[in-house]
């Protein structure tokens, strides 16, 4: 993953560290499990049948659910807030490029198109652009995200925004 430019980010970059310790565990005691079961020959009766033993292993999973479940709803939750926005940008997908407007200013809109491999020098191919948006630090923006004619995806990775742009839609981010 690319470094986290927002505390969201960040919380969902330890959310995914978390879930995957958890796998870890999991898939370590079951091939350990699998294993002995495999290699070993003997056979306790104990184990066979036993309601303790049914308990738990419906228990413990639920539990590893449940340690799952509570910090993935509170992130849905956060990411789905919006707060008062200073500022609205409205982009719109158009086949082979990107139009932008600053909604809050008079007249102020253009496209952006993805730079040829010529023209280019130290820069990534198929993301750099000639026109690109600035954006203030620091201030609650409203992504207002459509398309013309086909669907897009509009991304920027580090803030963990990723919006598809549907022909018809409004899409807000």
């Amino acid at each position: 993953m690319q470094d986290a430019m927002s505390p969201l980010m960040e919380q969902l970059m330890f959310f995914h560290d978390h879930t995957l310790i958890i796998l870890i565990i999991i898939t370590s005691i079951v091939a350990y499990m699998m294993t002995t079961f495999i290699f070993n020959s003997i056979v306790n009766r104990s184990l066979l049948e036993g309601q303790l033993i049914e308990f738990f292993w419906t228990f413990l999973p639920a539990l590893t659910l449940i340690f799952i479940a509570f910090p993935s709803l509170r992130l849905l939750y956060l990411m789905d807030e919006v707060n008062k926005p200073l500022m609205t940008l409205k982009i719109i997908g158009h086949q082979w490029y990107w139009s932008y407007e600053y909604t809050d200013f008079v007249n102020i809109e253009f496209d952006s198109y993805m730079k040829s491999y010529d023209k280019m020098s130290n820069e990534f191919r198929l993301l750099d652009v000639d026109n690109r948006t600035v954006l203030p630090f620091n201030t609650q923006i409203r992504l207002l995200i459509s398309s013309f004619d086909v669907i897009h995806s509009w991304a920027m990775p580090s803030m963990n925004i990723k919006v598809d742009a549907v022909p018809g839609r409004l899409n807000q981010a």
